[in-house]
């Protein structure tokens, strides 16, 4: 699945809620570099999840250059560009593609916010604080990725079995990322809440040193990181996301872009599909493309692919409901300064 780190939507309200000299480093501060890694689409045939609809003919105009964000391990977007399909999809209108890495999240946001990105990727933190800071970028679909690719472990040999013996102890997980909403909800299943346990805000490098000196107690963290905990770490899950987080992530559009270039974009989703089709068919192959960037073995990233779900799919009203809930949660322990509606930044073609 994916890696993620330290982690925003084409207004200037950023700059009052942010002032400009802290914009970067509070959003570095608040997500994690990764929401978005080994994140692999493909359509799925449930009626409330039936694929994001494939556009008509092109109706793209002439000239058009269609920018897209991509993180080099966020798979589906990095295979797309090596593969060349959406520049072939979008010859015939006479359009064009422009590629730009970004190293996470919140600087591609930054890049949407400024109007020089049309189009890109990450988990399901990043838009909500680009919602609370007033930036109008959307959600135009989403990936279900899956709530078993992402837990809170222990080494082995701890004596912690139940999430309960947290208490007391030192819990580490990236501020302001999946795991972040995940830790919240974990705790809260046993009774527990944040203040029950220590809190260590590490990115997952930093964690995964801590967690191996045994510096920290325990670790909640996403895949491939937790592939590679398990698999290298010695790492143990006494709980995964299922039935208390999502766990998605999140394909999201500039308003401009939407509006300006409707065509471009569907085009775009379909062929973020097609590749998602492929993905899900040749997770071993998904593996592989992904090792050199992640610097990962690809036996330990193929373990991460099996145990994720795929999709790139409208957003239904349960979905917004989830990504709601990640929302207030966020806002009630004071991550974002305001309360959002979520339903407000969902594209309507969706």
């Amino acid at each position: 699945m994916s890696v993620k780190s330290q982690q925003v939507w084409i207004f200037n309200p950023l700059r009052s809620l942010f002032p400009k000299h802290r914009l970067i480093s509070t959003l570095s501060l608040l997500f994690s570099v990764g929401l978005g890694l080994s994140l692999i689409l493909s359509a799925c045939t449930s009626p409330s999840t039936s694929s994001v609809t494939s556009p008509s003919p092109s109706l793209t105009a002439k000239g058009t250059v269609v920018h897209i964000g991509y993180q080099k391990a966020a798979t589906i977007l990095s295979a797309l560009k090596t593969r060349g399909d959406l520049e072939k999809a979008l010859a015939s209108s006479g359009a064009s593609v422009e590629w730009t890495e970004f190293p996470a999240g919140p600087p591609m946001l930054e890049a949407m916010n400024a109007g020089s990105i049309d189009f890109g990727y990450t988990g399901e933190a990043p838009p909500i604080f680009a919602q609370a800071a007033g930036t109008p970028v959307r959600y135009v679909a989403y990936d279900p990725w899956s709530p078993k690719a992402e837990a809170i472990v222990v080494p082995k040999d701890s004596p912690i079995q139940k999430v309960a013996d947290l208490e007391g102890k030192k819990l580490a997980f990236a501020k302001g990322s999946n795991t972040n909403y995940l830790a919240v909800k974990v705790l809260e299943s046993s009774g527990l809440k944040l203040t029950d346990v220590e809190v260590v805000h590490l990115a997952p490098a930093d964690a995964r040193a801590a967690f191996e000196g045994r510096s920290i107690d325990a670790w909640a963290i996403w895949d491939p990181y937790l592939s590679v905990a398990e698999e290298k770490a010695n790492a143990r899950i006494i709980r995964d996301a299922t039935g208390l987080a999502p766990n998605r992530g999140y394909y999201l559009a500039a308003q401009s872009f939407i509006e300006k270039n409707p065509d471009a974009l569907k085009t775009v989703l379909a062929e973020v599909t097609k590749v998602s089709d492929w993905a899900k068919q040749n997770p071993t192959e998904v593996a592989k493309f992904l090792s050199p960037a992640l610097g990962i073995d690809a036996v330990v990233l193929e373990k991460a692919e099996k145990r994720r779900d795929y999709g790139v799919l409208p957003l239904s009203e349960e979905v917004i409901k989830e990504q709601q809930r990640v929302a207030d949660t966020f806002y009630n322990i004071k991550l974002i300064p305001t309360q959002i509606k979520v339903q407000e930044s969902v594209w309507a073609g969706s």
